[in-house]
């Protein structure tokens, strides 16, 4: 099975798309190994755009804190397009306040989304 992450360019580095429905135990290890390969040839601003994500667990969590935590010097994180469930899985663990959150980052797949709605 392929994972479902798409690689856009960003003007200060990467946007990451996860098109992923849920981020769990199954794919949480896969997922993380993915996304720090990805991030080692992208630019200064990495975006993690979460808008596919419908369901994530703690493994999903413990796997974006990892990516987060292991982040390249000089390299920045930022988290966006969080659906209800996803944010409040951050908002009851208060990760959403140790890691960097944009309601929404001016990316072509959210506008696309916003577009839609």
């Amino acid at each position: 099975m392929t994972m479902q992450l798409k690689s856009l360019p960003h003007p200060d580095g990467l946007i990451i798309r996860v098109d992923e429905r849920r981020l769990d135990a199954a794919i949480a290890t896969a997922f993380k190994d993915r996304i720090r390969g990805m991030i080692a040839t992208g630019g200064i601003q990495i975006i993690l755009d979460l808008g596919g994500v419908d369901f994530m667990d703690s493994s999903g969590l413990g796997a974006i804190i990892a990516i987060y935590k292991a982040m390249p010097s000089g390299k920045k994180l930022t988290l966006t397009g969080m659906t209800p469930n996803v944010e409040r899985v951050f908002r009851l663990t208060r990760m959403d306040k140790v890691l960097p959150i944009q309601e929404w980052a001016e990316t072509p797949a959210s506008s696309n989304k916003r577009a839609a709605e």
